[in-house]
């Protein structure tokens, strides 16, 4: 049986960094939502995004066979 883990990134022109992963998407929403409304993130300028991946056991996050489940994009002035 193969257990799905959902990691949330963050992306900036950089390239992508794993914030954490989680057992359960509504614990990697729950951290996703609190960077939505981090006042950290909307100030930064370079933080272009976020996204909840969802990954099998054992596999990066940052890798192809990950799977977006949800993404947020930034507005930046």
């Amino acid at each position: 049986m193969t257990t799905m883990t959902y990691s949330v990134l963050t992306h900036d022109a950089w390239g992508s960094a794993n914030v954490g992963s989680f057992p359960s998407l509504e614990q990697a929403r729950e951290v996703f939502q609190a960077l939505q409304k981090d006042r950290w993130f909307l100030a930064d300028g370079t933080v272009r995004g976020l996204s909840i991946v969802e990954t099998s056991s054992g596999a990066e996050a940052l890798t192809a066979a990950a799977r977006t489940v949800e993404s947020l994009s930034f507005p930046h002035s």
